[in-house]
């Protein structure tokens, strides 16, 4: 299965640790974000990785080649960042037409993605216990089938999931940017399309200062 990594936004709310750094490139410890998602994406077995990259995307290229000079990784690159959703549209000639999964490069995890189910028609999400930064979560789950509340759900999207890419048919990357959950993921879910699984292992989104510092002083902790 292939993968697709989510490393070309701005990271505008990092400021001003991005201002000449990608987020990606921001550590946890002595690793780079996106160094320790791809060895977690290495040691679970999957081989065939696709970056798309956007700003200061070039620090990226030049960052993963260093230090995987022999895997298997390609970039998707944008001149301008394209959404999560435009990005992987602007990817699919890479992706090929199987599911692939799909990771932001920006997490902190502990998250077992050998175990996630990867036999999905639509999509599968992996989510977890709603943060202090998203108390009313993203969806819910019924069994392994997604939902969504208008007022509290229990779970938040990882920024981890299985996707078919044939929910990209008939998009046009002329629309982009726009944003894969708001622009296609609810309505499948509306549709009792979408499938999803929680995790109760480690996760922090390291979305700002803040909780990047959280996931230093949780890294510290755990080793």
């Amino acid at each position: 299965m292939k993968v697709m990594i989510l490393a070309a936004g701005y990271g505008k709310r990092m400021m001003p640790l991005t201002e000449n750094l990608p987020k990606p490139l921001l550590k946890i410890g002595n690793e780079s974000l996106i160094e320790r998602n791809i060895n977690a994406l290495l040691a679970a077995g999957f081989n065939d990785i696709i970056i798309n990259v956007s700003y200061l995307g070039s620090m990226i290229k030049k960052h993963v080649l260093e230090i995987f000079p022999n895997a298997n990784i390609s970039f998707s690159e944008e001149e301008i960042p394209l959404g999560t959703g435009g990005g992987v549209l602007n990817a699919i000639g890479l992706l090929g037409k199987d599911p692939f999964m799909l990771i932001n490069a920006d997490i902190y995890h502990q998250i077992n993605l050998k175990n996630i189910k990867q036999d999905v028609d639509i999509a599968h999400l992996v989510g977890v216990e709603n943060p202090d930064h998203n108390v009313e979560g993203d969806f819910s789950l019924n069994a392994d089938e997604v939902s969504i509340s208008n007022n509290l759900n229990e779970c938040t999207w990882s920024g981890i999931s299985i996707i078919n890419p044939i929910i990209f048919e008939g998009l046009k990357i002329e629309d982009a940017p726009f944003d894969i959950w708001e622009s296609i993921l609810i309505e499948y879910v509306k549709k009792n399309k979408v499938t999803g699984e929680f995790s109760d292992s480690t996760w922090i989104d390291t979305g700002t200062i803040d909780r990047l510092e959280l996931a230093n002083k949780t890294y510290k902790d755990e080793n």
